[in-house]
């Protein structure tokens, strides 16, 4: 018996229980089986089924086995007769009412059932509910439901999105949605926690495979009306609801333990997979996620059975000239484009690159990787272009992410990289987020956020929009757009003037604190209330509470750094950090949400166009050599452009070829109409694809690629965490997979490279990248994650980092001041509001994977504007009506909708849908540091757009407005 254990007696055997265990969860580790319904491993107890009842020696009553801790000396019998014809009679009332079907047959009820020898019941059924069919992802069946409460508490407990509860008493008992609406007509989030925790099939996925030629009830919804939908949607044609056949099989063919391929979070997960089709997604238990998973997570797989995949090589047709004028892809696209072999395909692309280098020059060719890609398909195509192109002219979405981070991170504290990891906001007593709304664009991770308030941590949200998020806040700080550095300059005023500062730290720890000091003098709260719109005590309280707090963490997104002044917004939380020691301790430091899957795994491998692997400067001799010997070639020292920059150079003829694999910057960059030209204006494009996107459309060769489940690969999280996915699926038809494209590619280009598997590329990685090197693959198929920086085979990894000193030169953080400045472009007479643009929950970047999704395109089917209902009141629309968005670069019409957490003079709309593309009104003016766009803020002008009135494209003026 070892410390803190518990001596007692399970079914006539000793046993002991380790500290914090149950009776059940002793049980299930000696191999005593016990039934249980209401039990579900990493959940609380609830103890409200009785199905898992044990008699204990000298106790009138059975006693839950689940809720209940064994003392010593406590003699325990599951199988003893009484305890025994309880359980089976709890079973047997439960059978009475369980229906037999595709989702009940082999629930746990029956399994248990079985296990005890309860075949049938004696009992009469009740009259039973039906089933609500409303949810584009998940079957309700209320008739298979035990009330065991699991949904509950992963609704409210777990995910804390608060949506399912009881109802009603004794034999009126049922659970409910919201105000008992219809699950599709509720605040439900679609996150299927409740379909995992389900113990009977009472909430079940359906078989999106099936689902996919049938419209989704919800499709049809008049936007901003989506509960009048769903309820219709109940009396909807057969056609259009749950058969049998549309239910997700509860078993599959096989199982793959693989990677969710959306967010940064990094979640793992189950595919269910039956032939090539995946079936249905579970959550895993990895490091990052505990077996949670958001509805892109769960339900939006089904992208890579597309009917719109590309499976074969295209080459544009002789003749045929490129068109940047376009909404959509033309439904027409293919009729620009003549299938080719692969051999044909590789050696057209690969020859136009080779001839604009040879006879032009390296500069004028450029690529773009992908941060959807794997750690070493980002490698190769950095070290493509590096060797094979001759030029660092290579970037990816970082850039339209997280590049003002980075480089205010890289000054500061000598890495670019997240401090603590998610999961460590339980360790904080105060967390800020600020410029994120984790709940849409990182689901997973807010709910770590929300778990952390509910065990009593202070929650700060600083955000122009009050977002979801923000009713689970302490201080919910609405500022006003674009005044970020004001705000924080208050915030830092505070600690300095009030001597909060942590003098011991920024003695041994920091440089340049009085400079710091001595800027943020002339911001005290009451000067800057009025510029950022908080009032000067509530600055204050929230300084106090940071710098007072044993453990304060930061959290910021895209709404931090996607501006003109985004390296000083992160400036300003740098030093705010560092200035109170809120660094290098559990529940501490700073973390920037990672937007994609692997955007810092692709920067860590270089994908970025003035650092090389790890973050060697491409000017920097000593990091420079590094990567020569490992390649065997000389590298141009010259840092290259970045994805703005190439766009001008392409304008400017300075750029005339480009290799583009996995982004869409068609879509994405910053004033579309000028990106889109731009493309089309290259004498050579190829693009390395999955779906006709936008770019593909403007491309000269297209090269049939591999989607995220059928890789092979590592990525790396926010977290800094190293983790395999594994290849659920095949590619369909003759498409390839990334890798073995840029290997041959690279061989056409001169390059004698023979890479057979990622591993043989990681193993390269790690010769170079220091960060990495205790990382083998082996190991990561052994553990599944490990975190970096892991200097060797023994390491288990740092996921706090920062405890003693910073990579720096000197080992200190590097404290730089920073004064407000205006946006690129204000508000004024012609364009009186401000335009804000970002993600939403269901779809994903540029839309080419979640549009492609059935249950996530019927959840959001359209582009929507949203407004609060004072300034649609002030257009006179309504929601669900159309409205016109004008800016100084491009229009758009779409639908407005109503959220009183927009402010008053702004509009918020996301950047999914290519009918109604934001970027085609967004300011391409870069932060002068991180070289970033300023999506976050624009001139805009709202109008009302007559339903049946055509609507112009925009001009060469950005007049007119492109019809959605």
């Amino acid at each position: 018996m070892s410390a803190g254990t518990v001596s007692f007696e399970l079914d006539g055997r000793a046993v002991d229980a380790r500290p914090g265990e149950t009776i059940l969860q002793v049980a299930d580790r000696v191999g005593v089986a016990i039934p249980r319904l209401c039990h579900k491993d990493g959940y609380r107890p609830d103890g409200n089924c009785r199905a898992c009842v044990v008699e204990i020696d000298g106790e009138r009553t059975l006693a839950p086995s689940c809720c209940r801790a064994p003392t010593p000396g406590m003699s325990v019998s599951s199988g003893s007769a009484r305890a025994r014809a309880s359980q089976k009679m709890v079973l047997e009332l439960l059978l009475a009412d369980a229906p037999t079907g595709e989702h009940a047959d082999d629930s746990e009820l029956r399994v248990w059932a079985m296990e005890l020898g309860v075949h049938r019941s004696r009992f009469a059924a009740r009259e039973q509910p039906v089933p609500d069919l409303t949810h584009p992802a998940i079957a309700v069946n209320l008739d298979a439901c035990i009330q065991c409460g699991r949904c509950v508490r992963a609704c409210r407990e777990e995910q804390v999105n608060d949506v399912i509860g009881y109802a009603w008493r004794g034999d009126d008992a049922q659970i409910v949605f919201d105000m008992n609406d219809p699950m599709g007509a509720s605040t439900c989030v679609g996150c299927g926690e409740c379909v995992q925790a389900c113990p009977t099939g009472a909430l079940m996925p359906k078989d999106l495979g099936a689902l996919r030629a049938r419209p989704s009830p919800l499709a049809a919804a008049k936007p901003g009306s989506l509960a009048a939908a769903a309820i219709a949607a109940q009396s909807a044609p057969p056609d259009l609801l749950l058969s049998s056949a549309a239910i997700a099989p509860r078993r599959s063919a096989r199982q793959v333990d693989s990677l969710c391929p959306f967010c940064g979070v990094g979640c793992q997960l189950t595919y269910h997979v039956d032939g090539n089709r995946i079936t249905r997604v579970d959550g895993r238990d990895g490091p990052a996620n505990r077996s949670r998973l958001c509805v892109k997570g769960r339900y939006g797989f089904d992208y890579a059975a597309s009917p719109d995949r590309l499976t074969r090589p295209l080459v544009r047709r002789e003749g045929m000239a490129k068109n940047a004028s376009f909404d959509r892809v033309p439904a027409d696209w293919r009729d620009a484009f003549r299938e080719a072999s692969w051999d044909e395909a590789l050696e057209l692309a690969a020859d136009g690159l080779r001839r604009i280098r040879d006879t032009i020059g390296p500069g004028a060719l450029a690529g773009f990787g992908s941060a959807k890609g794997s750690n070493e398909e980002a490698y190769l195509f950095q070290k493509l272009v590096r060797t094979g192109f001759r030029t660092n002219n290579v970037d990816h979405c970082t850039r339209l992410c997280h590049a003002s981070s980075v480089a205010a991170l890289l000054e500061g504290i000598g890495s670019g990289a997240v401090s603590n990891q998610v999961m460590d906001a339980m360790h904080a007593e105060v967390i800020l987020v600020i410029g994120a709304n984790p709940t849409v664009n990182h689901p997973v991770a807010a709910t770590w956020i929300k778990n952390a308030v509910k065990r009593g941590a202070a929650l700060v949200v600083a955000d122009p929009r009050l977002t979801d998020l923000a009713r689970h806040a302490r201080y919910a700080l609405q500022f006003r757009p674009d005044t970020d550095v004001a705000l924080l300059n208050a915030m830092l005023h505070t600690i300095v003037a009030e001597g909060l500062v942590d003098e011991a730290f920024v003695r041994d720890r920091t440089s340049n604190y009085e400079a710091i000091a001595a800027n943020v003098a002339a911001f005290s709260p009451e000067a800057m209330a009025p510029v950022c719109g908080i009032d000067a005590a509530t600055i204050r309280e929230v300084a106090r509470l940071y710098a007072r707090s044993r453990a304060s963490m930061i959290f910021w997104g895209m709404g931090v750094s996607q501006h003109t002044h985004g390296t000083d917004n992160v400036r300003c939380l740098i030093a705010l950090a560092m200035l109170t020691g809120q660094v290098g301790r559990p529940g501490t430091g700073l973390h920037p949400l990672r937007g994609q899957n692997n955007v810092q795994g692709a920067s860590d491998a270089g994908l970025i166009p003035m650092m090389l692997p790890d973050y060697h400067r491409v000017d920097d001799e000593a990091g420079a050599a590094i990567f020569e010997r490992l390649w065997g070639t000389r590298l141009d020292r010259v840092p290259g452009l970045t994805v703005v920059e190439i766009m001008h150079a392409v304008r400017a003829g300075r750029v005339r070829g480009m290799y583009i694999a996995g982004e869409n910057p068609a879509m994405s960059d910053p004033d579309l109409t000028h990106a889109r030209e731009a493309l089309a204006r290259l004498d050579w494009l190829v693009v390395q694809e999955i779906f006709p996107t936008e770019t593909a459309w403007l491309a000269d060769v297209i090269l049939p690629a591999s989607a995220f489940p059928e890789k092979a690969g590592s990525f790396t999280n926010t977290d800094r965490m190293v983790q395999l996915a594994r290849p659920a699926l095949s590619p369909p038809g003759d498409a390839r997979q990334d890798l073995w494209i840029i290997n041959e590619i690279a061989r056409r280009l001169g390059l004698d490279w023979r890479y057979e598997h990622p591993r043989e590329v990681f193993e390269e990685m790690r010769q170079g990248m220091a960060s990495i090197r205790g990382i083998t693959w082996e190991r990561l198929e052994r553990e599944g994650s490990v975190t970096y920086p892991c200097a060797s085979a023994d390491d288990p990894g740092q996921p706090i980092v920062f405890a003693e000193r910073f990579p720096t030169d000197d080992g200190r953080a590097h404290l730089v001041p920073a004064t407000p400045t205006l946006a690129a472009e204000s508000p004024d007479a012609q364009y009186p509001m401000v335009l804000i643009t970002g993600r939403q929950l269901e779809h994903w970047h540029t839309g080419a994977m979640t549009r492609r999704a059935v249950a996530l395109d019927a959840i959001e089917p359209q582009a929507t504007a949203s407004m609060n209902s004072g300034e649609l009141a002030r257009l006179g629309v309504a929601a669900g009506e159309r409205v016109a968005l004008r800016t100084r670069r491009g229009a758009i019409v779409l639908h407005a909708r109503a959220d009183d957490g927009v402010p008053s003079g702004a509009v918020f709309v996301p950047f999914a849908f290519a009918e109604a593309a934001a970027n085609l009104l967004t300011n391409p003016a870069l932060d002068p540091v991180g070289k970033i766009p300023e999506f976050k803020y624009c001139a805009v002008r709202v109008e009302r757009a007559e339903p049946d009135i055509p609507v112009e494209p925009a001009g060469p003026a950005g007049e007119g407005v492109r019809a959605s």
